[in-house]
Parts: C-alpha cells; sequence; structure tokens
C-alpha cells in the first residue's frame, strides 16, 4: 500500500503530481508506459483526489502500475484484484477505486473472480491490458493467445480457442464495455472519462504491445499506415463509420448481421447508428471478425444500473432499522442433529 503520508497534491493538479518517485521498471518501448502517462493525464480531468483514489492490480506486468501512481495503491495476488477491491468499495464506497489487470492475470486465475466483479456491478474501473502473451514469466500463451502462437508453453503452436475480453465481459452482465489503444493517447483519456463517470463496473480492454515477446501482434490495425482502414470509432448517435467516411456497417436484417458498404458520394443513410444502450449491437460489433471486418474500438456498450455497494448498503440500513445483529443466535440457527453409534446406540 502506498503511503500517502508525504502527498500534497494541490488543487488544479498537472499530470505529473501524480507520478511517484518511483523507478517506472517495463521494458522499453512498452505500452505500459504510453496508457500510465494517460492516466496520470486524466485524473486532473476528473478532479480526483489522491487521498480518495485506490489502484488495485494483481500479478503481472501490467500490476506493477500502483507503484506509479500517487495515490492509495494495492498490489495483491494473482487474480485476485477485483476481490480486493470490492472489500474496499464496501468497506468504504466514497473510494475511488480503479482495477489494472492483464489477459493472464484477469482471464486465467482471475476470470472467476472477474465475472463475478461483472455481474455484481460494483462501481470500479476495471482496466485490462491485453498483449495475448504473458510477459512477466517470458512470453507463455496467455488466455488471449490466438490459435497458433508459438511460445515456450506453445512450441508447435497453441490449439486453445482464445478468450475475447469484450465478450467475456458482456457474457457475465458488464454495463459498460469500452475498446482502445495504447497509442491512442489522445483517446484514452476520453474512455477512461467516460468509464469514470459510469456508475457500476466499467470495463475497459486496452490494445497492448509487448516489444519482447509479442511485438507488432496488433500492427495490423494500430500501424498509423493501417489505422484509417481497419479502426472504427463507435461514437453514441453516430454512424458506423470507418475508412475516411468511405466505409460503414450495415445490418442484414435477413440474416441478423452486420455488413460493410461503400459508401456513394457520402450517403450515409442506410449505415447503422451507433446505439451505446443495444446489447445486441455491441455484441456484433464485439464479435466481428478482423479482416473482413474493422476493428471496432470506442464505448461498445453502456447501461447503467444499480450498483453492488448500493445495494448492499441499502439493504444493511433496512436490517439495521429492523433488529440487532446477533451473530450467536445465527450460528444456533436451524436443526441440530445428534449423531450415534449404530451399534451400541451411544453418543
Amino acid at each position: 500500500m502506498n503511503d500517502m503520508t508525504a502527498i500534497a497534491i494541490p488543487d488544479g493538479s498537472k499530470p505529473d503530481h501524480w507520478a511517484t518517485d518511483q523507478e517506472v521498471r517495463w521494458c522499453p518501448g512498452c505500452g505500459d508506459y504510453a496508457i500510465l502517462k494517460a492516466v496520470q493525464r486524466t485524473m486532473p480531468e476528473i478532479g480526483a483526489k489522491p487521498e480518495n483514489t485506490v489502484f488495485v492490480s494483481g500479478i503481472g506486468c501490467s500490476s506493477r502500475f500502483p507503484y506509479y501512481m500517487e495515490t492509495y495503491g494495492f498490489h495483491t495476488i494473482h487474480g485476485r484484484a477485483p476481490t480486493i477491491a470490492t472489500g474496499i468499495k464496501l468497506a468504504n464506497p466514497e473510494l475511488d477505486v480503479w482495477i489494472i489487470t492483464g489477459d493472464g492475470d484477469g482471464l486465467s486465475i482471475g476470470g472467476n473472480h472477474m465475472l463475478h466483479l461483472l455481474r455484481r456491478n460494483l462501481d470500479v474501473q476495471l482496466l485490462l491490458f491485453n498483449n495475448e502473451i504473458y510477459g512477466l514469466t517470458k512470453g507463455q500463451a496467455s488466455p488471449t493467445s490466438r490459435t497458433g502462437t508459438k511460445s515456450p508453453s506453445t512450441p508447435f503452436g497453441s490449439v486453445d480457442r482464445p478468450v475475447n475480453p469484450c465478450a467475456f465481459a458482456l457474457g457475465a452482465g458488464g454495463r459498460f464495455i469500452a475498446r482502445t489503444i495504447d497509442t491512442a493517447q489522445k483517446h484514452i483519456p476520453t474512455i477512461l472519462k467516460r468509464a469514470h463517470a459510469n456508475k457500476g463496473t466499467s470495463f475497459v480492454e486496452i490494445y497492448q504491445n509487448c516489444i519482447v515477446y509479442n511485438d507488432d501482434v496488433f500492427a495490423a490495425f494500430t500501424d498509423k499506415k493501417n489505422a484509417a482502414n481497419t479502426q472504427l470509432w463507435a461514437e453514441h448517435g453516430k454512424p458506423l463509420l470507418f475508412a475516411n467516411g468511405t466505409k460503414g456497417l450495415r445490418l442484414n436484417t435477413a440474416t441478423v448481421e452486420l455488413e460493410v458498404i461503400d459508401i456513394i458520394e457520402g450517403a450515409t443513410e442506410v449505415v447503422l447508428i451507433h446505439d451505446e444502450t443495444n446489447r445486441m449491437l455491441a455484441q456484433l460489433l464485439i464479435d466481428m471478425p478482423f479482416g473482413e471486418f474493422p476493428m471496432a474500438l470506442g464505448v461498445l456498450y453502456c447501461d447503467p444500473a444499480p450498483s453492488f455497494e448500493t445495494a448492499v448498503i441499502e439493504q444493511n440500513h433496512a436490517v439495521a432499522k429492523g433488529k440487532k445483529a446477533d451473530l450467536n443466535a445465527l450460528i444456533r440457527k436451524g436443526q441440530s442433529w445428534t449423531v450415534h453409534d449404530a451399534a451400541t446406540h451411544k453418543m
């Protein structure tokens, strides 16, 4: 846990105020640096207070994050960051809690914990750094690694079908789901601000390049030369366009599938309008096979619902008005049994 005794961040803080004196120890060129800078830039813009902010992480390269944020922080155990964050939020619902995890930490050993966080809708921001590899432990295949990925743990190529993080989040009952890229420095703060404004679990997948063990795995849609034709930035209420507005998405109502269409002379009447409250549309955007379709980025789904800690607090208040809690009575509540020896009938 970070020591807050020496922190004195003024009102109207700047990004540098949110950086600690700790040496940032990621590989040179790692995408985590860009994400860290984007988060530090976002903190002043959302009016965050260090004494009211907590970063919680599990295990992995991404999980060094709390050391580099001038806030409270917990570097916990593998996959259990959602569990620790739940305890923090229930103990003090006024805290602003951020969870930092990776595709291995969050979707392998931590998959069960993340599932329950999402279905409960705890009011936290969860940033999942997806580099499709285990970086900290030297490049083994992770749950998101593509079929055929060669690594120390899959020397002949992975035969697993990869997890789609956003599909997992949507299937688990997530109410806010977004995607962005580590190099999209103008876009990440926008997504983070939207995630912070949502009162519930905000799931943000960030494509993050591991320069050592999985370099350029996302280059097909992250390279500047490819970006215009391969990235579709979804905005609520706006047409789903890409390739500088020359292509768009249309819904085939007969097959209930998306189609890529050419836009002729700016005519966008048939182009699908993004509705981030539409769960079916979110599922279609998340499931689009890249190559035939662009990569959907931005806020893909946002349909707020009451948060978990709010319901727990309301329930506790209701119980407190009724009768006093009696742990002794609770333990002894219900039926009891006396065990006899079958042969002697003695206890």
